[in-house]
């Protein structure tokens, strides 16, 4: 269970992998997904490492299979996910693999060239088709007499053609039908108005071969007179990017010809359904292995790119690995191994050496799909040091409560845990849909924070006795209005109650006020004019007990970290005046709102003092104030003491931190200092004669030294010995950032200010951090605000209707109702809410322990990769 509340133990680990099992081993680690490999050549270019030509012909396979996938989802075919997670191929299918693809790939390409010539000719043979139709047309009515003494009347201005019969030329073609005006008037002012244009548009939309839309066209024939303006013509045809076509002139030959169209046009049409059915037969063979070839391909090039970590032994026998791992999976880890070089067939087994480090390790943190989205709430703030406390199993209990206190409706938190009970009911389901919504995503990963969050929300809801802004009396009030008027002691009669709009109970009066409410806030208070100022009141000291009992909880974790990574000196002159300091200021006036609550009853409420007034006199020492009374004998004492404790405790943070520090500092340095005296005494002195024994010992030492790859492997640590390991020196430095490794330099100027900086904020944090949770109170009255003005000004009118067609008003009015509380009192008031308890969690909560400057544990897993959670 102590892995829970900090983060795994981590190892570094050697591994020795003969070139024959590496492959294989590394895909076992790859599928157990538990070591994180360093890069052992940092110094070698990518292009020049040992795979480097390995990875790219898998780079060559992915970008054929992203081809073959552009072409299956380009003609709508869905693909096949049978959810199977495939071995990875060894490395001599990989020529299999290229085949495989490569035929795929010439294949699909052959056909679509093939099938865009012959969309090219489909869709040149119907234009041609729709010009012979419209020019039959066009020609018919150039012989009206009208039409053609209009035609005449155009050409008059060419001298050419007077006194000589008209004989006119044409040109005939399609245009699309958008650049129909345009070309219409660069015609008419290029050719001076000396050409006859006929136009209509073609009904169809016609297929554009090359992108596959749908574009629409239309038919024109121009006629004029002589060749120079025929030129001119076919240049605004070319320019406008018109195709033409040749057009017989004679009625016979135009009908013959669209004989012979419309024969090519239906053999045609038949090549090119053959052509796609077999296109499609193709796709769909492809579609049912393509995310297995995926698979396949992206896992042989994580292996190849992870193998351009290792370094190669100068035999070229064995590859050696240095990879980060978690200590509870070191025999997975082995196992993993056994099977990946039995896998390959090798006879030499893998070897895995735990190795002696100062390094600092990374931070991880097992989750899973419950914890997982509270822990990326802590690490959204920073990774975690190594093994210090980790803050998401309180979390878990404090992140939704605090949302709760600030979002308390009933109503809300139904509404909101029915949607995160119906994500987590059919979250397999969705699982395997695997949207592409970013927002339903984001929603789906924090299911379970949503689920609690709405928990919390009813239960702070019954607490407040709010649901929909209205209140339930389930228990009965525990307010009476008869004794005022059976009290013969009151001054109520029924004629006070008639002319008074406004009356205010007293609960001085015997009977008036009969105890407090069983659960949660009465609910005659929903109705009084004073509810603001009662609720207020409560939420305000809620929030003020909430906020200091948080953050002491924090202060507390951290004496946890300082007793794992033994640091005596951050409890006694860290821990202890923090805690001291915060108990006796904040703490006493959390204890001071306990003790208002039940020192003054109804009779005697009137005469209590204000508990801010009196923190205020507290700090300036002012006794003197005959407006606010003392809450209890011996108050002025007390207080004094309290005081002067907090204040005592500055100094403490401040300086005598600093000179401890400096001392310990000059202790090492002199110790330091008589070590190499004593040494060089020694070397002075003249050598002793070697004995039998040591001379022994140093061939057992000359022997056991092997090198294997120019590692010391035969006389290494064995995994138990190894696994005694120094825990501080494997931690990093606490956040206070007072721990000095012997060899690094001590500056005692960047300490003194490094630990006054630390001091003053935490000082003045504590009064920051404690008035900032009073967000608590004003979000929570914000937000019954909100839904109150929301029933008032919206659902009310609805109920208020009487006539016969107030049904039909309430129906709309009830469906307005309901978009609103959604957008407005759920999605944006859940976020604001949501912001604001993160806020307390990052800065208030979690800078009292944790550190949060690690780096996180991102092993090499097959899962990760393939879900693109990052690049392999």
């Amino acid at each position: 269970m102590g892995e829970l509340f900090r983060s795994e133990e981590m190892t570094l680990a050697q591994l020795f992998l003969q070139s024959e099992a590496a492959y294989c081993c590394v895909s076992e680690l790859g599928e157990l997904g538990m070591v994180q490999f360093r890069d052992l050549n940092p110094d070698v270019n990518v292009f020049q490492r040992k795979f480097v030509n390995e990875v790219r012909r898998c780079e060559e396979m992915d970008r054929k299979l992203r081809f073959v996938e552009k072409e299956i989802k380009k003609a709508s075919i869905s693909q096949v996910d049978t959810g199977e997670n495939p071995e990875v191929p060894f490395p001599r299918d990989m020529i299999d693999l290229e085949a495989t693809f490569e035929k795929l790939e010439n294949e699909l390409k052959e056909i679509n060239t093939n099938q865009e010539a012959l969309k090219k000719n489909f869709l040149e043979l119907t234009e041609l088709k729709h010009i012979l139709r419209r020019t039959q047309q066009f020609f018919d009515e150039m012989e009206d007499p009208n039409l053609l003494e209009e035609s005449s009347s155009l050409m008059e201005g060419n001298e050419v053609g007077r006194g000589a019969p008209l004989r006119l030329g044409f040109v005939a073609g399609v245009i699309s039908r958008e650049r129909i005006p345009t070309f219409e008037r660069m015609l008419w002012r290029v050719c001076r108005g000396n050409v006859f244009l006929r136009q209509a548009d073609i009904e169809d939309p016609l297929e554009d071969p090359a992108t596959g839309d749908q574009v629409h066209k239309s038919v024109f024939i121009i006629f004029f007179q002589g060749d120079q303006l025929k030129n001119r013509v076919k240049k605004i045809c070319e320019g406008f990017r018109a195709s033409l076509y040749p057009c017989p002139e004679t009625p016979m030959e135009r009908k013959e010809m669209l004989a012979g169209v419309n024969t090519r046009i239906d053999d045609l049409q038949m090549v090119l359904n053959q052509t796609e059915d077999h296109r499609q037969r193709v796709l769909q063979a492809a579609s049912k292995t393509m995310r297995v070839w995926f698979i396949k391909v992206r896992k042989m090039k994580a292996i190849y790119h992870t193998l351009n970590l290792c370094n190669i032994d100068v035999t070229q026998k064995c590859l050696i690995a240095e990879v980060w791992c978690p200590v509870s999976d070191l025999d997975s880890i082995q196992f993993a191994l056994r099977r990946g070089t039995e896998r390959s067939g090798s006879t030499v087994p893998s070897i895995l050496n735990r190795m002696l480090t100062k390094q600092t390790p990374p931070t991880f943190n097992k989750t899973n799909k419950f914890t997982s989205g509270f822990q990326n709430i802590v690490d959204a703030y920073g990774i975690g040091n190594y093994r210090e406390i980790n803050p998401a199993p309180y979390t878990i209990i404090t992140f939704p409560f605090l949302f709760a206190v600030m979002f308390g409706d009933m109503g809300h938190g139904l509404l909101m845990t029915s949607l995160a009970l119906y994500l987590v009911i059919r979250e397999s389901r969705l699982l395997s849909q695997k949207s592409d919504n970013e927002i339903f995503n984001m929603v789906f990963a924090g299911r379970y924070i949503i689920l609690l969050m709405g928990l919390f929300s009813i239960y702070t809801g019954l607490i407040y006795n709010d649901c929909f802004s209205k209140s339930l009396n389930m228990f009965g009030s525990g307010w009476s209005v008869r004794p005022m008027f059976i009290n013969k002691g009151g001054n109520w009669t029924f004629g006070t109650l008639g002319e008074n709009a406004l009356l205010q109970l007293d609960p001085a009066v015997p009977g008036v006020f009969n105890g407090p409410y069983p659960l949660g806030i009465d609910p005659i208070w929903n109705i009084a004019t004073n509810k603001l100022t009662f609720l207020n009141s409560f939420k305000m000291k809620m929030s003020i007990i909430l906020g200091v009992t948080h953050m002491l909880f924090g202060v507390s974790l951290s004496l946890f970290n300082h007793l794992y990574f033994k640091k005596p000196l951050n409890i006694f002159l860290g821990f202890i005046p923090e805690i001291v300091f915060m108990s006796s200021l904040f703490g006493y006036l959390v204890l001071l709102v306990f003790y208002k609550w039940t020192a003054y009853d109804v009779f005697s409420s009137k005469d209590a003092p204000s508990l801010l007034i009196h923190f205020i006199n507290m700090c300036l020492f002012n006794y003197n104030d005959p407006t606010n009374k003392p809450l209890y004998r011996g108050q002025m004492g007390i207080q004094i003491l309290l005081v002067l404790i907090a204040l005592a405790c500055v100094p403490c943070m401040l300086i005598a931190k600093t000179l401890v520090l400096r001392r310990q500092h000059l202790w090492k340095a002199k110790l330091a200092l008589k070590r190499a005296e004593a040494a060089a005494e020694s070397l002075a002195q003249p050598p002793l004669e070697q004995t039998g024994a040591s001379s022994s010992v140093s061939g057992l030492t000359q022997q056991g030294t092997q090198k294997f790859g120019g590692v010391r492997v035969g006389n290494g640590p064995t995994e138990d010995e190894a696994g005694i390991v120094d825990h501080d020196q494997l931690s990093q430095h606490s956040e206070d950032g007072d721990e000095h490794a012997e060899e690094e330099p001590f500056d005692f100027g960047d300490v003194a200010v490094h630990q006054a900086i630390h001091t003053i904020e935490y000082c003045l944090g504590c009064i920051s951090n404690t008035a900032s949770y009073l967000r608590l109170w004003a979000l929570s009255l914000a937000h019954a605000q909100l839904s109150e003005v929301l029933w008032t000004m919206v659902m009310h009118l609805g109920l208020a209707s009487s006539s016969g067609g107030g049904f039909f008003a309430l129906t709309i009015i009830f469906a307005a109702f309901a978009v609103l509380t959604v957008c407005i009192l759920l999605i944006m008031e859940g976020l604001s809410a949501f912001l604001h308890a993160l806020r307390l969690h990052w800065v208030e909560f979690q800078n009292k322990f944790y550190c949060g400057q690690g780096f996180k544990f991102v092993p090499f897993s097959f899962e990760s990769i393939l879900e693109g959670r990052f690049d392999e």
